[in-house]
């Protein structure tokens, strides 16, 4: 069932593996599938002496990973095939303890100190590009805290499953039988989420441990590492503390306008950001959540969930941004429930039924166009009295025979049981007539909102919180400079976004240089 090229590329992955590795299989042998699922078992652990299958009798074909014998907590209802391979790889790579994204000390910490039992169910499609990350995640989790498991699960093999719950969106993750989260997330986010639900011994036991830097850098997306690299050629001692390292760049499916990289992905981009991180003495501590700040001082602090505290005269805050949600009552009870932001992970829920597109840019008519192959009917709706999206797109989604387009329009509420999406009101803009509009699910891309609420309180921002910079990424305070989306930059884009990091760090070593800070 494998590729021979790619048995050939796994065998020299795993060829360094110490332990013995045991995949444990259930398997139905009056289920169609089950040849075709069992190939692939076989396969895979063909790739290493040291993996070894054992196979039982049961319902429904899944499989779980033991480390010399014993239960790692991990699992997989369905075959981790397409963007979940690599979830696969990684679980046994972690397993022998050889995988690069295991989480430092203070993260591991907190993972441990979680209260009691956790069983952890990630429902997934194996074309959703942000399935792996969550995945990936509480697999890592798993590993660190016996008291967790995960189960990944791939939807398209369990429909009845899938509509009981009533999913719309993935990844969708569940903890001991209760709805957790949907849609993209990382170590950080889904720690932080889980501390929530089942709650921590971690603030009772923690040391508070203070970090001294020169140069802290809050944010690892192009604009951070940016900041970062160049704050650590002059020689400066310099910390990124990011919730992921390529921020929002890991959610871009293609990039083909990086001048001198003529395509790329998104999570190619972060990967070789981190490495060019890596070829400095920079210290970088992910899945960090700032949690409070004290920027009016000479020497900066800025603290995180966990304990720990960061100390600088110099904070570069490039935060970046994330979706602007429509602010409509009830928006929550309906995300992943109707309302999505990835066309991509989500689409696929919607084949032959009717959507809508909330927005007219490049993203929102990206979106339509994507969406046209697969759905019954697609809407765009339009704030503005124009598109505003590049013409070859205009053109190309009004050639198309399922969508229409309508401008001036307003998403005025959404409607549904609060479980369901059933439809939404809009407004026409030219004479305030309402109507409604039944849908299945709708697509929101109207932006992005900055992420400066950690900030706002003390340094200048415009009322959409955007942080105001001047030519030089100074902001209103001495010895704090911010770069990329999070700021008044106009054209919110990754090589823009370089640009201020650089000037953001010249910045500060020019304010050092000359005894400002």
């Amino acid at each position: 069932m494998l590729d021979s090229n790619i048995l050939e590329q796994v065998k020299g992955v795993f060829a360094s593996l110490s332990s013995d590795i045991t995949l444990s299989v259930i398997r139905n042998s009056n289920d169609e599938n089950t040849a075709e699922f069992s190939s692939f078992i076989e396969d895979f652990a063909s790739t290493s002496d040291k993996i070894k299958t054992v196979y039982q009798e049961g319902e429904q074909f899944s499989f779980s990973i033991l480390r010399n014998g014993e239960e790692t907590g991990i699992s997989f209802r369905g075959i981790p095939n397409g963007h979940e391979f690599t979830s696969l790889l990684l679980a046994v790579l972690n397993t022998d303890g050889q995988g690069k994204n295991l989480p430092d000390e203070a993260i591991a910490a907190r993972i441990k100190s979680l209260k009691g039992e956790i069983h952890l169910q990630t429902y997934v499609s194996l074309t959703c590009t942000n399935c792996p990350d969550v995945v990936q995640a509480l697999n890592v989790m798993a590993l660190i805290n016996p008291n967790i498991s995960n189960e990944m699960v791939d939807g398209g093999l369990c429909q009845d499953e899938i509509q009981r719950l009533n999913i719309q969106g993935v990844p969708s993750v569940y903890v001991n039988g209760e709805p957790l989260h949907t849609g993209r997330g990382d170590l950080g986010i889904l720690l932080q989420e889980l501390e929530d639900k089942v709650g921590t011994n971690h603030d009772e036991n923690a040391v508070q441990t203070v970090h001294e830097y020169d140069v802290i850098v809050l944010g690892g997306g192009p604009a951070g590492a940016s900041s970062a690299i160049y704050s650590a050629r002059k020689g400066l001692r310099v910390a990124i503390v990011a919730e992921r390292i390529g921020g929002q760049v890991n959610d871009t499916t293609g990039i083909e306008n990086l001048i001198s990289v003529t395509k790329t992905t998104g999570i190619q981009l972060a990967a070789d950001l981190r490495t060019h991180i890596n070829d400095y003495s920079i210290d970088v501590f992910d899945s960090r959540k700032v949690v409070s700040t004290n920027l009016k001082e000479a020497v900066k602090t800025v603290s995180v969930r966990g304990g720990e505290t960061f100390t600088a005269p110099a904070v570069v805050i490039a935060t970046g941004a994330s979706w602007r949600r429509l602010g409509l009552p009830d928006e929550d009870k309906y995300i992943g429930h109707g309302e999505h932001f990835c066309p991509h992970c989500d689409g696929p829920f919607y084949k032959g039924k009717d959507v809508a597109v909330i927005g007219g840019g490049n993203s929102g008519i990206e979106a339509a166009i994507d969406l046209a192959g697969i759905c019954r009917h697609v809407t765009v709706l339009e704030f503005a009295d124009a598109m505003r999206a590049d013409e070859v797109l205009q053109q190309k989604v009004t050639s198309l025979p399922n969508v229409e387009v309508f401008l001036s329009t307003q998403t005025t509420a959404l409607l549904g049981d609060g479980q369901k999406l059933s439809g939404i009101r809009v407004k026409d803009r030219t004479n305030d007539e309402e109507r409604e509009i039944a849908l299945d699910g709708v697509f929101v891309q109207i932006g992005l909102s900055p992420n400066s609420d950690a900030f706002k309180d003390e340094v200048e921002v415009t009322p959409r919180n955007e942080i105001i910079v001047d030519a030089t990424n100074r902001t209103s305070l001495s010895g704090v400079y911010a770069a990329g989306d999070v700021t008044t930059v106009p054209y919110k884009q990754i090589t823009i976004a370089m640009g201020e990091g650089a000037k953001a760090a010249l910045s500060a070593f020019d304010d050092r240089i000359r005894g400002v800070i």
